[in-house]
């Protein structure tokens, strides 16, 4: 059993799918969203959408590196990281602008102060205005506020997008298919949207980061941040403190809590531009989150062989997790992004136009494989760890 699973997680959320295999799979059953009707409107050329996501547990490295060095300012990045989820997973359905975002927001009021609330709530409004300068709209409704520490140990932030969009500019994954490439643009570095360098570890695979990297001193000082149930062997089982540093090329010493930390990067920009440009180039699009690079099997129209060879290089907070947990490429890779959080299947004549946009807003991006033609849905990684191969 993987050290993920022996923590109580799960990448491929199995027991979730199998709780909802019945329901209704809205308009388009491969967009990476739901879609349903324009309830709205009432127009049948629109669809409306109401999505959720969040921080997840990665609250909980803000609350230990809040308490290690009372600097509040990384909740700003947390009210980010579930802004940027629920954004991000909008992006790759095609819908980029004109959102409602409301927050919600549980908190063990014994332990975490109106400090950390207003720090979230204004970092929220703080994000929107960049984001605004982008030409990408979204307006914060405010939401709810709850103090339930019988429920929740720490904080959790959370919170719910809905958008209005026009059936003709949706990208619904069902032109995905064989021959064509897939373009990786990378999760790290600096966008000339960011105000420092994002390690690009997003805000998935964060409870195996912070038991992967982060010592058992933690675990003492605050027994607050885990379940009390899990083994020993599996809690904080690293090397690094949140104050250590390491040199990251370019951009000198970076603590090891602010590249855990590193609010997730939204595409937002970039994909308004690519979409706004060239439309009709995108075939489909992934947020490599939960699940990490294998996530683009669920989305696939039908039978096909995606083929990932030409990965972006591995940024060092990964390489860190990796060296702490031992674990291996296999389970890396379902869990992380590793370097790319977003995919777009294109024309390989068409990827040169949407790499250079990229490249003027100062993200990484390169083609990193294909799409075959397959009697089955297959997914092959193939890198310096060798060749791992997934059938669905």
């Amino acid at each position: 059993m993987s050290l993920y699973a022996q923590r109580g997680v799960s990448a491929q959320k199995e027991e979730v799918h199998a709780a909802i295999q019945h329901l209704d799979q809205g308009l388009y059953p491969n967009a990476f969203c739901k879609l349903y009707a324009d309830f709205l409107g009432g127009d049948q050329n629109y669809i409306n959408i109401m999505h959720a996501d969040g921080a997840g547990t990665k609250s909980i490295l803000a609350y230990i590196y809040w308490k290690e060095t009372g600097d509040a300012s990384v909740w700003k990045g947390i009210a980010q990281d579930a802004i940027a989820m629920n954004l991000d997973d909008l992006l790759c359905v095609g819908i980029y602008d004109q959102i409602l975002f409301s927050s919600t927001i549980d908190r063990n009021k014994l332990l975490i102060n109106g400090e950390v609330i207003s720090e979230v709530i204004n970092g929220t409004q703080s994000f929107f205005e960049t984001l605004k300068e982008f030409g990408v709209q979204i307006s914060f409704l405010g939401g709810e506020t709850a103090d339930v520490g019988d429920v929740v140990r720490t904080i959790a932030v959370n919170g719910t997008m809905t958008a209005r969009w026009p059936k003709s500019k949706l990208i619904t994954n069902d032109l995905i298919a064989p021959g064509q490439v897939i373009v990786g643009f990378s999760s790290y570095g600096q966008a000339k949207y960011e105000t420092a360098y994002n390690s690009g570890l997003g805000s998935n695979g964060l409870t195996s980061a912070r038991h992967d990297v982060l010592s058992k001193e933690y675990a003492t000082k605050y027994p607050e941040t885990f379940e009390p149930s899990l083994a020993n062997e599996v809690v904080y089982i690293g090397k690094n403190k949140v104050t250590d540093t390491i040199d990251i090329p370019g951009f000198g010493n970076i603590q090891v809590g602010k590249l855990l930390l590193s609010p997730t990067r939204t595409y937002a920009p970039l994909v308004k531009a690519i979409l706004s440009k060239h439309f009709d180039a995108v075939k489909g699009m992934i947020h490599c989150s939960g699940g990490g690079q294998t996530k683009c099997m669920k989305y696939l129209p039908g039978p096909m062989r995606i083929v990932k060879d030409h990965f972006l290089e591995v940024p060092p907070i990964f390489k860190l997790i990796q060296e702490n947990s031992g674990a291996n490429a296999r389970e890396m890779y379902q869990v992380f992004n590793m370097g790319h959080r977003l995919e777009i299947f294109t024309n390989e004549m068409d990827a040169a136009a949407l790499i250079e946009i990229a490249a003027s807003l100062g993200i990484e991006a390169q083609i990193i494989g294909r799409v075959e033609a397959s009697d089955t849905k297959e997914l092959v990684l193939k890198g310096s760890f060798g060749t791992e191969t997934f059938s669905y």
